[in-house]
């Protein structure tokens, strides 16, 4: 894996910790069950951190003309 790819794992575990706490938190405050709220959060991890990863690479692609200051540049596979 280049270092690139590294980056945006990372960048992708870190931001999916954020906003998986937020929408537990959010599940938690609207119906107080906790077995609810850990269900949403596991189906929330998975499929977000998936999407997350296939919108940088599309954003990426889309882009290659122009610099990109915000994500780091990567080949297409």
């Amino acid at each position: 894996m280049n270092e690139v790819r590294k980056i945006w794992v990372l960048k992708t575990l870190s931001w999916r910790v954020i906003a998986t706490c937020t929408t537990m938190f959010l599940a938690y405050a609207v119906t107080g069950q906790l077995e609810f709220v850990a269900s949403i959060g596991i189906g929330d991890v998975i499929l977000k951190m998936i999407f997350y990863y296939m919108h940088e690479k599309a954003w990426n692609s889309t882009t290659r003309s122009i610099p990109n200051l915000y994500s780091p540049q990567i080949d297409s596979d």
